[in-house]
């Protein structure tokens, strides 16, 4: 899939006590219905399920189990993309504009309105511009270093 907007970008801490990752948050749809969140690759993170990084936090315990399987996963993932971009920590980004792509990993429905979506999709999520691409990568605090010199 593809897609060019407001892209948000932010250090994903997945694995305790300092792995980190980049993700990348935008919408798509009617009115952005749909969140589109993705890890942008790195020298520290090549690979990673975004999904399984979401059910280590447990978030069945706070969106509940009974919508289904992967609803409370998606929940979490939205809440950390949507967070990122109404709060943004330092050393974040927000790309305007950007044109990306997304290797779909799988879609979650919601069934119901979540952060002002009703789906996910998640992947692997890359930017057209080689220039964005590096200034995304430069956000994770373990992959900037290697990204400039990679």
């Amino acid at each position: 899939m593809t897609g060019t907007g407001r892209v948000t970008v932010l250090a994903l801490l997945h694995t305790w006590p300092d792995r980190y990752a980049v993700l990348a948050y935008t919408t798509t749809g009617h009115v952005g219905d749909t969140a589109v969140i993705g890890h942008v690759p790195t020298p520290a993170a090549p690979d990673l399920s975004l999904m399984g990084t979401a059910a280590r936090h447990d978030p069945a315990r706070l969106y509940g189990s009974a919508a289904g399987a992967g609803f409370a996963e998606a929940c979490w993932l939205i809440c950390v993309g949507w967070s990122g971009r109404g709060l943004p920590k330092p050393g974040g980004l927000e790309l305007y504009g950007a044109a990306w792509s997304l290797e779909l990993d799988g879609t979650t429905e919601l069934g119901r309105n979540m952060y002002g979506h009703d789906r996910l999709h998640v992947g692997r999520f890359s930017f057209d511009d080689p220039a964005r691409a590096r200034q995304a990568r430069g956000v994770c605090p373990y992959s900037g270093e290697a990204a400039r010199k990679g």
